[in-house]
């Protein structure tokens, strides 16, 4: 029984950790923040649902997580969720900058509204620069912390999405590695996460799939289907010391949809 403690313990990559999680309510966030727990991490969830986070925190215990009213467009809001966490546990060791937006999909950028694309920019990247910015002051003290910043296959390749979408996801690599590139000289490892397409609510709507029944996901990879909790693997790898080395990269978890032409080369499907 004893070993078998131990290994258990040994196995919770996040002992002792201390993690803020924009978007945690549901999807991506959400999956996140169960398998950090999991892990051993205290966890901060900070999103404008509600309802949706309290109940995340209710199921997963009050010793393990907590909710905060964020909406990440709001510098107030992203510097209490921070302070929340450092308040309750005394410091900051992850932040997970998920929290994202849509906008609608029209083909023709002359149809694309600035209110629109400045709408999704507030969240998507704005919303990542305050974490970071927030994160990195609570962080810096101790010297060490790793911030991971959600992206998308929209953060490599265009097409995928709306402009507005794709430009928020493009910038947020730049700022990733820039905030590396700074924040090394303190401990502090900035990365991006790039996944490719999950069913959710948001990519729901972006792409309309209840009017698109036939929508089909190209993945170079047979009998996979990438899922939330994927994508959270990675988050937990990132944020474990597990990575340690690892520094102003992006993490593209999209069965190499952004590094393959699947219609060009020797292997090229028919």
């Amino acid at each position: 029984m004893a070993a078998r403690t131990l290994l258990s313990l040994a196995a919770r990559r996040l002992e002792g950790k201390v993690a803020v999680i924009t978007g945690g309510a549901c999807g991506i966030g959400e999956s996140t923040a169960r398998l950090f727990s999991k892990h051993g991490a205290k966890v901060i969830i900070a999103d404008i649902n509600d309802d949706l986070g309290k109940s995340v925190c209710k199921n997963l215990g009050p010793e393990t997580a907590s909710f905060v009213h964020c909406d990440v467009s709001s510098e107030p809001d992203v510097e209490n969720a921070v302070a929340t966490a450092v308040d309750k546990h005394g410091k900051l060791d992850i932040m997970v900058n998920n929290a994202a937006i849509g906008d609608p999909t029209k083909l023709n950028i002359l149809d694309n509204d600035k209110a629109d694309f400045e709408k999704v920019i507030s969240v998507n990247l704005t919303g990542v620069f305050l974490g970071t910015k927030h994160a990195a002051r609570a962080m810096i003290p101790s010297q060490r912390g790793s911030i991971i910043n959600v992206g998308s296959v929209s953060s490599s390749v265009g097409g995928v999405a709306s402009h507005a979408y794709a430009s928020s996801k493009h910038a947020i690599v730049g700022l990733s590695r820039n905030a590396a590139a700074e924040l090394g000289r303190y401990g502090i490892r900035v990365n991006c996460l790039s996944p490719y397409f999950i069913r959710t609510p948001l990519t729901e709507e972006m792409f309309k799939l209840d009017e698109n029944p036939e929508f089909r996901v190209y993945s170079n990879l047979d009998g996979v289907t990438l899922q939330e909790e994927d994508v959270a693997e990675a988050a937990l790898f990132l944020g474990s010391d597990e990575s340690k080395y690892i520094s102003g990269h992006n993490l593209a978890v999209d069965g190499g949809f952004t590094t393959i032409n699947p219609a060009f080369g020797v292997f090229a499907r028919a």
